[in-house]
């Protein structure tokens, strides 16, 4: 289906976020997921290791996203690309929400300090 409209996009929730996925295998894509990531104001999600490359791009507030411990303070319109492999942290700590797209490949996990595992289903 290469066509996903708001009504059809999935919502999910962890650690805060709420994350709105309109490209994922569930979707009907077989390379790429994309997803608008919602993080409220005062909200830190934790740090965690990725598996494949991610590209992040600000669409309203702003957000401090950690990239292997360099912290950047991004507004509407600034990018970051975090590589596989590397840690990931992403913050808003503003008092006011902030807004997201997130792209990047189908199989993406992620490895909390714990050592836990998540395969987020915005990204399978």
């Amino acid at each position: 289906m290469p066509f996903t409209t708001a009504d059809d996009a999935v919502v999910h929730e962890l650690h805060g976020v709420r994350f709105v996925s309109y490209a994922a295998s569930a979707l009907g894509s077989t390379e790429l997921c994309a997803w608008r990531g919602e993080v409220p104001a005062g909200t830190a999600g934790p740090a965690h290791r990725i598996s494949r490359e991610e590209v992040f791009l600000v669409l309203s507030g702003t957000l401090e996203l950690t990239i292997d411990g360099e912290a950047r303070v991004l507004r509407p319109g600034d990018a970051a690309v975090a590589p596989p492999g590397s840690s990931l942290g992403v913050a808003n700590p503003t008092e006011e929400p902030a807004a997201m797209w997130v792209t990047t490949s189908v199989g993406l996990e992620a490895t909390l300090a714990d050592g836990s595992r998540i395969s987020p289903p915005w990204a399978s």
